[in-house]
């Protein structure tokens, strides 16, 4: 967890960089494809994911050293041919988890965060999920593990080739030539995130574009067909925490309502969006069916509120790269209080971007948290041994954060009131 932290500190401001460079980037050639909300949507995103992963929110059935000390009939040394082939493997085992991700119903609620904004931009790569709680990608690393291919070559390459995967999300770059054969491209990832017919559940490759042409799932990107980027049940929120169970609980109410037994055990099993005849009928949902005539998901947040935003994701990093970088030093339970605080940062501000007008509860909640701790520690998680005096700063940001956060919820209510007289 402490050498995975300090890997975040590293790579959040980097990505955090690229992504405010896209936006400039589309604005100065009159083609910005980065809102404003929805780049906050997809951070917020990517901090709560990074947090769960830091803290170890989740466990596996099947450990790969435990894969390797049952199967393996070589030992491999940690030479330059050991990484390449557990990049290889790594990249096999990626397109495999990834596409039944997309293909069984209960496993697509690890993903549909990924897939959820109507955007497609560097910012939406970090839309990563936090609801897979039992980790099974071991499974898909037999061939690494049958080779023995050792757990601290796969502990090193894992993140690199996790990385790699995020500048392939862009509309800015054409399609490639050659290269367009070999690995996956920006043009090869627009096809896999659109919805259009032609396109859905297609290029399901993370680096090499092979894997999708030997086993079928390959389509190019067409010169008449747009791609349009989404889910086709539209999630309608900016809260990532929402979206990442979201899917879920449409499964457990299915399973809840059906009359059949069976189609009680077998609505998680089934294709992508399978759902019981009778309960289909009965509670309808709303499905995208003409791609090129729908609204977004935009509801209208004012300059000052999409300030306020920019002020909250800001806080969120800063809190969030304190717990990265002291890890070790802050220590359990500690270090899963402050992880619950951060997702109370996201959760609030990000229900006021969705124009709640009860986010102002979920920011008390977060604020009466956080003044709670202060007072009774007279620290935040060691803080003042790294910055003196930073708690009155604290103090003063989650006071300030419950009025503001407060006017805006009151401003919601009454136009909400006007609306309705």
């Amino acid at each position: 967890m402490e050498a995975y932290g300090k890997i975040l500190l590293i790579a959040t401001p980097a990505f955090l960089l690229l992504v405010l460079f896209e936006k400039w980037w589309g604005w100065w050639k009159g083609n910005d494809t980065v809102r404003t909300n929805d780049m906050i949507s997809s951070l917020s995103s990517g901090i709560t994911n990074a947090t769960k992963d830091v803290l170890g929110l989740s466990f596996a059935i099947i450990s790969y050293p435990w894969l390797v000390s049952k199967l393996s009939i070589a030992t491999i040394d940690s030479g330059w041919p050991t990484y390449f082939v557990a990049f290889i493997a790594l990249d096999f085992a990626g397109y495999w988890l990834h596409r039944f991700n997309h293909e069984i119903n209960f496993m697509w609620n690890n993903h549909i965060i990924h897939h959820s904004s109507e955007e497609f931009n560097l910012a939406c790569a970090l839309r990563q999920s936090i609801s897979t709680i039992v980790k099974i990608f071991a499974i898909f690393l037999l061939p690494a593990a049958v080779l023995g291919v050792p757990q601290s070559v796969i502990a090193i390459v894992a993140p690199l080739h996790l990385f790699a995967q995020f500048w392939y999300h862009t509309q800015h770059i054409g399609k490639m030539g050659l290269l367009e054969k070999i690995i996956v491209t920006p043009s090869h990832h627009r096809v896999h995130h659109a919805i259009n017919k032609e396109y859905l559940d297609k290029n399901y490759g993370q680096i090499f574009i092979f894997w999708d042409k030997w086993f079928g799932t390959y389509q190019q990107e067409l010169d008449n067909v747009q791609p349009i980027y989404g889910v086709t049940r539209p999630v309608r929120t900016w809260n990532p925490i929402k979206i990442n169970f979201m899917h879920m609980w449409l499964l457990v109410k299915d399973a809840w309502r059906a009359q059949s037994w069976l189609d009680k055990f077998r609505v998680w099993f089934m294709p992508l969006g399978w759902r019981p005849p009778d309960v289909a009928q009965q509670y309808p949902v709303y499905k995208i069916e003409d791609v090129f005539h729908f609204e977004k998901y935009d509801p209208k947040n004012s300059p000052s509120v999409l300030a306020w935003s920019y002020v909250q994701i800001i806080m969120t990093l800063l809190f969030s790269s304190h717990l990265f970088g002291n890890i070790a030093k802050i220590g359990a339970p500690d270090i899963f209080i402050y992880g619950g605080f951060i997702f109370l940062c996201i959760y609030a501000y990000t229900e006021l971007m969705d124009n709640n007008p009860y986010a102002f509860v979920w920011e008390l909640i977060k604020n009466g948290m956080g003044i709670y701790l202060l007072m009774s520690t007279g620290d935040w998680f060691g803080i003042n041994s790294l910055l003196p005096g930073v708690t009155y700063f604290i103090y003063f940001y989650l006071g300030l954060s419950s009025i503001i956060t407060f006017g805006f919820c009151l401003k919601l209510k009454q136009a909400a009131k006007t609306a309705i007289g």
